[in-house]
């Protein structure tokens, strides 16, 4: 099945919920909510496979997405809850944290930015209650992040910093992102977004007033790719699907690895560990990707340096 196709059936899937014929069908199986995006499910359930763990056979899967709204999140860890699910997997502090609120005995696999800052976990090495994971937010790679947009985009001097303000420890990633900013004598301007729907005007808000923009965390809504495109404004993003959505460029986590990463952890789980006891852990594969026909579209000549360091070219 195609990445797209299958992306389209997820999505159906999220909306529509279980049958009762479904529900019937799999209510002997044990069930994974996943409450996340679609773009990450193939990954997640090719290493499931791979562990043994397959859709509708061996483990049904439950997916869902708050689609940009955070307060859809309370009612989907509610739902969880409801279901008896045996894991529960999340993308995000603010998804996260609505589960770890609805439930403290399900156990959960998340993937978020700070989980010991966030009080989802203890300590890294002893998350000491029913959460663990895979914890984002210790890697600094802000600095990096804005040299490869200089690099990249002639006079930048103005950047723009687009943030989702739900997400916990937001503050401490501005701050981040500022001081790196300050030291290459770049001016930020910070832009807070709360919901999908804030995008529209947050890009009035920076027209003519930014030379690139740098999306902090996973944003609402991958909208912001192709309006950064039609303001003409270089993107740094820190996921590649964003990439592929028409942004300019990303430098992150392998999100493949990342995803086989959070089904090992789920399959432990399943065969009987427990969260408490499986410290989290801290990704360390990092990959640069860059749009070029975005890089031709918005006018930037890409050196033929930077395009051999990159570890794919989306052409």
């Amino acid at each position: 099945m195609r990445r797209r196709e299958f992306i389209t059936l997820v999505g159906v899937a999220a909306v529509m919920g279980p049958s009762p014929t479904r529900a019937e069908q799999t209510r002997k199986l044990p069930i994974i909510g996943f409450l996340g995006p679609a773009w990450s499910a193939q990954d997640f359930e090719d290493r499931l496979r791979e562990l043994g763990w397959i859709g509708g056979r061996t483990v049904a899967i439950e997916y869902r997405s708050a689609e940009g709204h955070t307060e859809r999140s309370n009612e989907i860890a509610t739902e969880f809850v409801r279901l008896k699910v045996n894991v529960i997997v999340t993308v995000g502090g603010s998804p996260t944290l609505a589960v770890k609120r609805a439930t403290s005995l399900i156990p959960i696999v998340s993937i978020s930015g700070d989980p010991v800052g966030s009080d989802l976990v203890a300590s890294l090495a002893r998350p000491d209650g029913n959460a663990t994971g895979l914890a984002l937010n210790p890697i600094s790679l802000a600095g990096k992040r804005l040299e490869l947009l200089r690099e990249v985009v002639p006079g930048f001097r103005r950047l723009s910093v687009m943030v989702n303000a739900n997400s916990p420890g937001f503050k401490n990633r501005m701050d981040e992102v500022q001081a790196a900013a300050a030291a290459l004598g770049l001016e930020a301007t910070i832009l807070e977004i709360r919901r999908a729907d804030d995008v529209a005007s947050a890009f009035e808000a920076l027209r003519d007033r930014a030379d690139a923009l740098y999306a902090v965390g996973v944003p609402l809504t991958f909208a912001i790719a192709p309006r950064a495109l039609s303001a003409r404004i270089p993107t740094m993003f820190e996921y590649r699907e964003f990439v592929d959505a028409g942004g300019l460029m990303s430098y992150g986590v392998d999100a493949t690895h990342l995803w086989r990463l959070a089904a090992t952890f789920v399959d432990r789980i399943l065969r009987g560990a427990k969260p408490a006891d499986l410290p989290v852990q801290q990704p360390t594969k990092f990959d640069l990707v860059i749009n070029l026909k975005t890089a031709r579209a918005l006018g930037l000549k890409v050196p033929e340096s930077f395009l051999l360091r990159a570890d794919e070219v989306v052409e």
